[in-house]
């Protein structure tokens, strides 16, 4: 009896434990998703890091994170779908074979390598297929609400070479002139300044009203001498120079544009800066996306 007893009590435990490990963790729509199927994700992250790093990017690796991205993933394939993008078994088993091809690897060897990394075929198989909708989503659905400029390029480029002496910039320049015997010393230090407000609001102290100004047009690095060059290297876009003082005559400079040359080594690199932007900027939009049309669904959250 004793022995039965414990049989019932062994086998409702384990129906006990079933129920808790197959709980429905969350819903959207008509899809469900159980806790054990969130486990299985965040038991397979560094393999599915690998194969889809821009769908498993994040460092959070919560349970209810990876609902989240479970969740969002039903939305991509459901707007892509709305827009006739299907991405079919026969287009992920072609997926497979180039990749079996470039890794010189045989399909049992392809299945060994799957199963010492902990995840079976079919899993590998879904995994590429989520992985090659998130590359037609963000081509198709996020990457045209990105906006990155030439400028911005160029901005990313210089901060990333800020110490680097060979840096080449073209200017659009005006120049503003004072005898420098009609500038009292205590205003050295703030004379831009006081040409901003004039700059801004017409107003200048009467001692300063025979200011001159002399737009010089686009300028180039290479066509300045080189303190002239340094300070404007210095000086941001839309400001005004430190003073520079030359024959008696005292300049600021003031910067309309100021536009970083294109070198063969920003040339080189402005694919991957631009990559590295639309990354971090793609990353925000996609999010504010999912809020919004998340909206359009029946969500579920039981974590």
């Amino acid at each position: 009896m004793n022995k039965i007893i414990l049989l019932v009590l062994m086998a409702l435990s384990a129906q006990a434990n079933a129920t808790l490990i197959d709980k429905v963790a969350g819903v959207i729509n008509d899809n469900v998703y159980t806790l054990s199927e969130v486990t299985r994700v965040q038991n397979t992250l560094d393999i599915r890091k690998e194969i889809a790093p821009f769908i498993y990017k994040d460092k959070s690796s919560s349970q209810g994170d990876i609902l989240r991205l479970m969740q969002n993933k039903f939305i991509i394939k459901d707007k892509l779908s709305e827009l006739g993008f299907v991405i079919s078994d026969d287009a992920v088993e072609s997926r497979i074979k180039e990749t079996e091809k470039s890794l010189r690897l045989n399909r049992p060897e392809l299945l060994q390598f799957l199963k010492s990394k902990g995840i079976s075929f079919n899993e590998y198989f879904e995994l590429l297929r989520e992985a090659m909708e998130y590359s037609v989503f963000q081509r198709r659905i996020i990457a045209p609400l990105v906006t990155i400029t030439d400028q911005e390029l160029k901005n990313f480029y210089y901060n990333m070479n800020s110490s680097n002496k060979a840096l080449s910039f073209k200017y659009k320049v005006v120049d503003f002139t004072l005898p420098e015997n009609k500038v009292l010393k205590s205003d050295l230090g703030r004379l831009p300044a006081i040409l901003e407000t004039y700059k801004k609001t017409g107003n200048i102290p009467q001692i300063y009203a025979d200011i001159s100004t002399n737009d010089l047009g686009n300028v180039s690095d290479e066509d300045l001498p080189k303190d002239l060059s340094k300070l404007l290297k210095s000086t941001d876009e839309n400001r005004f120079s430190k003073l520079y003082i030359k024959g008696g005559v005292i300049h600021s400079f003031y910067l309309v544009s100021k536009d970083l040359a294109e070198s063969s080594d920003f040339i080189q690199k402005r694919n991957l800066i631009y990559n590295q932007i639309f990354l971090k900027r793609s990353s925000k939009i996609a999010q504010n996306w999912f809020s919004r049309e998340s909206l359009s669904y029946y969500l579920l959250t039981n974590l």
